[in-house]
């Protein structure tokens, strides 16, 4: 694997840039010496990598628990097919539940809609010492509503132009949001799985021709891709908008899905890593307590 600085020159979107996908390699497979492997080979070596990262990811949530200081909070955001929810079933599996939440956002309810976009949002916001993910996130309101007018015609909003100047203002919003988060102890990781068009179609196939597939395909998975190129667009215009210093976004090469899994597995451990957490410094009243525990235990027959 790349080290953590290759990692973060290739995909890390600098803030204050614009972003331009057709710039990024979906199909990316690593270095020179990774790209020598056959398909099969290369699976297994980032498989082994993922599995291998789990004790590390593990450790560093025990810490991040223990600590009781800072919460993570992991975006995902993908067009269809991208590899969401394989990403949280592979990269996750080895987290301790207890301490781990996953949101997926559907369409809003009614009392949602009868508040701000960001609402619902921060009702899900993870707790100190836990990880929440977010399968979707806050982003949608500047990704599927901007695709979509008739979805925004159903906030309620006060009357006015949806211009340019309406979304860049939203982008303020979710900029000022993130910024409180992170001011206030949550770590915000966003990760947007990027993959070609082609690859998603091949994925749909898949899921046509394989029937313990079929329960993943929808039509309407179809619907949304004859709007590719306006949510490529889309998606341009906010990772260029809302990649900042404090929560800024990572471009995720995800036509080879391991690869994809073990990019996101590094990162993950290595931003919490980062925290530098050490271990939970304890108060003498609580020494006592353990103390007199061993005492206990130490004079029972």
């Amino acid at each position: 694997m790349l080290t953590m600085k290759d990692i973060t020159r290739r995909f890390r979107v600098t803030p204050g840039t614009r972003l331009r996908l057709r710039k990024h390699d979906t199909a990316w497979a690593g270095d020179k010496d990774l790209q020598r492997l056959t398909t099969d080979a290369l699976k297994e070596k980032a498989r082994g990598f993922v599995e291998q990262n789990l004790v590390r990811l593990a450790e560093a949530q025990d810490r991040l628990a223990s600590n009781d200081v800072w919460s993570v909070l992991v975006v995902l955001q993908a067009i269809d097919a991208a590899g969401k929810d394989g990403m949280i079933k592979h990269v996750m599996s080895g987290l301790n539940p207890q301490g781990c939440q996953v949101f997926s956002f559907k369409r809003p309810s009614e009392e949602e809609l009868d508040h701000d976009f960001l609402w619902r949002y921060w009702r899900a916001l993870p707790e100190r010492g836990r990880i929440g993910i977010f399968n979707r996130s806050y982003y949608e309101e500047t990704l599927v509503v901007r695709v979509h007018p008739e979805v925004l015609e159903r906030q309620r909003l006060p009357p006015g132009p949806r211009d340019d100047e309406f979304w860049l203002a939203r982008y303020e919003d979710i900029n000022a949001f993130e910024k409180h988060l992170t001011r206030n102890g949550t770590l915000i990781l966003k990760f947007f799985l990027n993959i070609s068009k082609k690859e998603q179609k091949k994925r749909f196939m898949d899921r046509l021709d394989n029937p313990d597939k079929h329960w993943k395909f929808e039509m309407g998975d179809l619907h949304e891709r004859a709007y590719w190129d306006q949510y490529q667009e889309a998606f341009e215009d906010t990772l260029t908008h809302t990649s900042t210093d404090f929560a800024p976004w990572w471009v995720i090469p995800s036509d080879n899905k391991w690869v994809s899994r073990a990019l996101v597995s590094a990162i993950l451990t290595e931003s919490i890593q980062g925290l530098g957490l050490k271990p939970r410094k304890m108060t003498p009243a609580q020494l006592e307590v353990i103390d007199e525990g061993r005492r206990q235990l130490l004079a029972e027959p």
